[in-house]
């Protein structure tokens, strides 16, 4: 048994004023409660909320105060994400920090799908976030929509990480269809999912710890929550070499594919499709996009076989 405690923290987040003194405080509060803890992961936002206006420069006095928490209570911390601006482009990224027990920063990473075309100031990051945990296991981190892209975790989890750790800040309906698929993703990648959501200005909560069965340990609801949990690292190391419950082991027969997926060559021509859905922008009102274009510009009806149009007259003549 590889035994590692990882704590969330769902917690109320204001837009217009900072949150890192609360943030700081409920650590405390958590670490009195759970001295056992190991690391702690906070929501996407969490110190300043969704705000761009709240950006800072890379090196400030608001990580050194997370910096000097992580070494006072001798934990890994990840205090959600912030907006920080790169001094060499100027742009603005919606960055995560994750600092070890000494207190030290050992990566950033910074998100590679903003909630476009909602999030239209924040800028793209480009590089993964993968670290190891002495003793433990290798840790990945992903924010909030890069989990809706499951390319972000295959790279992750073909480098060997064997827990993904998700901020998130989800106030919207959606929020259904990404529980959803924290549970897919720790089945397909079988690892296991740390998937913290805020309250308020933060999002709607409903914060959640999946294993690699798909199991949920824990799922926080709609109020403020810390919630501790051991998770094993063992069973990760268990499921990819006998399969989920003795059944698919996924990541091997990816391994041992016998294509390529020309899909992700983009002189291939085989996504041509994609390029007839118009440009990525807010919906505005009564919006008739897709609705009258109909299949005149494209038509994927399959080849083989029936297609879907006879299919479909199949069906409805009984």
């Amino acid at each position: 048994m590889t035994p590692f405690a990882i704590a969330g923290v769902q917690m109320y987040v204001n837009a217009l004023h900072p949150n890192v003194e609360g943030m700081l405080q409920r650590l405390d509060v958590l670490m009195m409660r759970f001295p056992w803890t190991q690391m702690v992961l906070f929501s996407e936002l969490a110190p300043f909320g969704p705000l761009e206006e709240h950006k800072l420069p890379p090196e400030n006095d608001i990580i050194d105060s997370f910096c000097e928490a992580a070494r006072r209570h001798k934990i890994w911390l990840i205090p959600g994400s912030m907006f920080l601006t790169n001094p060499d482009d100027g742009l603005v990224y919606n960055t995560s920090l994750v600092i070890n027990p000494d207190g030290e920063v050992i990566r950033r990473y910074s998100k590679m799908f903003p909630f476009l075309p909602y999030e239209a100031g924040v800028a793209k990051g480009t590089d993964f976030c993968v670290f190891d945990v002495p003793d433990v296991g290798r840790f990945g981190l992903s924010i909030c929509y890069d989990m809706w892209f499951p390319e972000t975790t295959r790279q992750l989890t073909s480098q060997g990480v064997e827990v993904l750790l998700h901020p998130v800040l989800t106030g919207t309906t959606d929020r259904d269809a990404e529980l959803a698929i924290a549970r897919a993703t720790a089945a397909q990648f079988q690892c296991y999912v740390v998937d913290v959501n805020g309250l308020g200005a933060g999002g709607v909560g409903r914060s959640c710890i999946v294993d690699p069965t798909s199991l949920v340990l824990h799922q926080s609801q709609g109020q403020e929550d810390m919630f501790p949990i051991e998770i094993d690292l063992s069973m990760v190391r268990r499921q990819r070499e006998t399969g989920m419950k003795g059944l698919g082991q996924v990541l091997k027969s990816f391994r041992d594919r016998s294509t390529d997926f020309s899909v992700y060559d983009r002189t291939s021509g085989v996504d041509a499709y994609l390029s007839t859905l118009g440009p990525l922008e807010v919906p505005q009102q009564g919006s008739r996009a897709g609705l009258e274009t109909g299949r005149d510009s494209f038509d994927p009806e399959p080849k083989l076989g029936y297609g879907i149009s006879s299919v479909q007259g199949k069906i409805r003549s009984g």
